[in-house]
């Protein structure tokens, strides 16, 4: 059963509070706690709404260039306010560091493979522009996971039993991505219940895409909702990244 409540922007909106709230456990509370693996865990529900919705916007924008050109200049802003409030939480730099690139750069790479898949028709030219992209997004968040859940909303759009499989698997892609860096300290058995349990936030982003998900924009305040999304990214991690050198 299908319940069509939420537009695109409502969906964006949830996904800007998860992830707000992964950043706060990351950046403030102690790894190995409840509320920490609570908050962790929910915001993984942001990535691959994220990366649907990229896929979504790829075939409807009016002009790819001028995407590609807004998510690059996102990127580069959100760089610094990335590393300022993930340095020690990541290196264990006490003011700032770099600790990777950030999501909006990572979403950048995958609208490349998006272009790649589109523009590219000789198959082997296209996987080794895909292994060099993949290869680049190791050093970024969401390595590796980001351009493979592009690739299969890509593949499933449209179709929404290819849908389903899509987001399947891409919950069984994160699950083998978290089990895979486990703790050694623990059992296999417990590395295996976190790591599914940290990918019901995919799951769930699978869950209200194909049953909630109504298709439509928000009618009132769309230039807004636009822009808010691009600007909170960098805004919110300068803002935690000065409250966590300030504490």
């Amino acid at each position: 059963m299908r319940i069509r409540v939420l537009n695109r922007d409502m969906i964006k909106y949830l996904a800007m509070f998860t992830m707000l709230l992964n950043h706060i456990a990351n950046i403030f509370l102690e790894p190995g706690t409840v509320l920490f693996a609570a908050l962790v865990d929910i915001g993984y529900f942001t990535a691959p709404v994220m990366c649907w919705f990229l896929v979504e916007g790829y075939h409807y924008t009016h002009s790819k260039i001028m995407y590609a050109i807004r998510l690059a200049v996102f990127a580069l802003l959100s760089e610094v306010p990335f590393c300022l409030a993930f340095s020690e939480a990541y290196t264990g730099e006490r003011i700032i560091s770099f600790c990777g690139f950030n999501m909006i750069f990572t979403l950048f790479l995958c609208f490349c493979i998006l272009l790649i898949r589109e523009k590219v028709p000789d198959f082997s030219v296209k996987v080794l522009l895909y292994i060099c992209l993949f290869f680049i997004s190791a050093f970024s968040d969401w390595a590796l996971l980001a351009p493979a859940f592009t690739l299969l909303f890509a593949w499933g759009r449209g179709d929404m039993g290819r849908t389903k499989k899509a987001f399947a698997a891409a919950a069984g892609l994160f699950v083998l991505s978290d089990f895979a860096f486990g703790d050694s300290l623990y059992s296999t058995v417990y590395n295996l219940a976190c790591a599914v349990a940290s990918a019901l936030g995919v799951a769930a982003a699978g869950f209200v895409i194909i049953y909630m998900y109504n298709g439509q924009r928000i009618r009132k305040g769309e230039k807004f909702s636009k822009w808010f999304f691009y600007l909170f990214y960098p805004i919110h991690l300068l803002i935690l990244g000065i409250i966590r050198l300030i504490l």
